[in-house]
């Protein structure tokens, strides 16, 4: 008896049974740019400009009133006595953005269990640049603020956006080696730690202690669900409100309690890669066994939730949730927040020599003291040989780190928010940040071009660069 040959299995359908296919292929076929557009690693950075114009345009239009009773518009809940209103910039700023430092603290998380900042020797050197990143713009801002009203912006400076920074480095092309975009993300996960510090410690109101009661009671309860094994991550949303209710409460800024969710979400994978492919290649198996007549849909139901456990725990829980919620931050929270908080008249009537003061401390804070103090940090770890330069770089990439560092807006205006009461200081610390920040990505874009060669192209002085760095290690 011949040996039976294998069924062939029939092409899968390239599109569902309700589809029309001449009206799919057209939205596939108009879906491809944006596609490409939300590849493209300076995608975040273009969108949150174009936000930043609109704002801009809008604020200073004819139209401009619709723009403050647009963000002032009430909302909130209403049941019975109870009453929970707050103006949409409120929603915008204390909820969405909750949901941007939650992602902020899952990659504080995973960088320091197995990224960048695992290591103390490698860790070292974007710790530093950070560091001094952050001290040097506070100081020189104290320095020029001059009224004791306008010194609570001290922390508006010292803020570096990761989206606008990592834009420029794209636009820079390859004179940007690896070494220094890994760099450059290390010190943006510090700076941002340190901003939420400043935002915790310096930024809050009088702290009531029922509330961080509150807030511990959600703590625990995010803790005891993780004892108990629970792995859907919807189900922590309720410990999460919990945690925002009491941190709100307390008197703390809101936002912290999305970095203390993000800084307790499991960074280890249940099943990994190994065991995603052994419960796979098993599942497979078994259904290759099985009669596909006879197979009924309880059990493919079975089997595919199988098959759904191990695609889910093949990674860790940070991991994916970072992936799933970035794009959501990047391409919409992000650029939301500038719609509502870019928008300042631009007009040099309104500014008497106060607001001018916080103008020039923030832009001066960002341009010169952001790129001086990642240099002197830097330098100073290197010559106490506590880091060394990665493979690749040299100093001049360190002056254009430095600089590009200067761009502050999304967490700059955050801070800003939060230091300023007065309308006019807050609308002068924005002029400062959006001018600073424009001046410094500009001068990034130029100093690298100018002394950073493309990568794998030997000048004389980068060698003698290297051979300057290496005698001084």
């Amino acid at each position: 008896m011949p040996p039976s040959t294998p069924i062939e299995p029939a092409p899968l359908p390239s599109s569902p049974p309700e589809a029309w296919e001449p009206l799919l292929r057209l939205t596939r076929l108009a879906g491809r740019p944006l596609e490409r557009f939300l590849r493209v690693e300076a995608a975040s950075g273009i969108l949150l400009l174009v936000a930043t114009a609109i704002a801009l345009g809008w604020a200073n239009s004819p139209w401009g009133e619709s723009c403050v009773h647009l963000w002032h518009t009430p909302m909130g809940v209403r049941v019975g006595a109870f009453a929970f209103e707050h103006s949409l910039e409120w929603v915008v700023n204390d909820g969405l953005m909750v949901v941007f430092f939650f992602v902020v603290g899952l990659e504080i998380r995973r960088e320091l269990h197995h990224g960048e900042l695992s290591d103390w020797r490698r860790a070292a050197l974007p710790a530093a640049a950070a560091l001094g990143g952050m001290v040097a713009p506070a100081a020189l801002y104290l320095a020029l603020a001059g009224a004791p009203a306008t010194r609570s912006g001290w922390g508006v400076p010292m803020a570096t956006d990761i989206a606008f920074a990592v834009g420029i480095l794209t636009l820079l092309g390859k004179r940007i080696p690896v070494a220094l975009r890994v760099l450059l993300l290390a010190l943006a996960v510090i700076d941002d730690l340190g901003a939420i510090l400043i935002i915790a410690l310096f930024y809050s109101t009088d702290l009531a202690l029922s509330g961080l009661l509150v807030a511990a009671l959600g703590v625990g309860g995010v803790l005891v669900m993780q004892r108990l094994g629970v792995r859907a991550k919807l189900a922590y949303v309720a410990p999460g409100l919990v945690l925002w209710a009491g941190i709100y409460a307390a008197g703390i800024h809101p936002t912290i309690a999305g970095v203390v969710l993000g800084l307790l979400t499991p960074v280890r994978a249940w099943l990994g890669p190994q065991g995603f492919l052994m419960g796979i290649r098993d599942e497979l198996e078994r259904l290759a066994h099985a009669a596909p007549a006879a197979l009924s849909s309880h059990e493919l139901k079975e089997s595919l939730q199988r098959v759904n456990l191990a695609r889910r725990e093949a990674i860790s829980p940070a991991e994916s949730l970072i992936e799933s919620l970035h794009p959501w931050v990047a391409f919409g929270i992000m650029p939301v927040f500038a719609l509502a908080n870019a928008g300042v008249t631009l007009s040099g009537e309104s500014l008497d020599p106060t607001s001018w003061n916080v103008i020039a401390a923030v832009a001066v804070g960002l341009i010169v003291g952001k790129p001086v103090g990642v240099l002197l940090a830097s330098q100073l770890t290197l010559r106490l040989r506590i880091s060394a330069l990665p493979a690749g770089m040299t100093l001049r990439h360190l002056l254009v780190l430095g600089v590009v560092a200067g761009v502050g807006f999304t967490m700059a205006l955050f801070i800003g928010k939060l230091a300023f009461t007065d309308e006019r200081l807050l609308a002068a610390a924005k002029i400062g940040v959006l001018a600073a920040s424009g001046g410094a990505a500009t001068l990034g874009l130029v100093l690298g071009r100018l002394l950073l060669p493309p990568v794998g192209v030997a000048t004389a002085a980068q060698t003698a660069d290297e051979a300057e760095s290496s005698t001084e290690r």
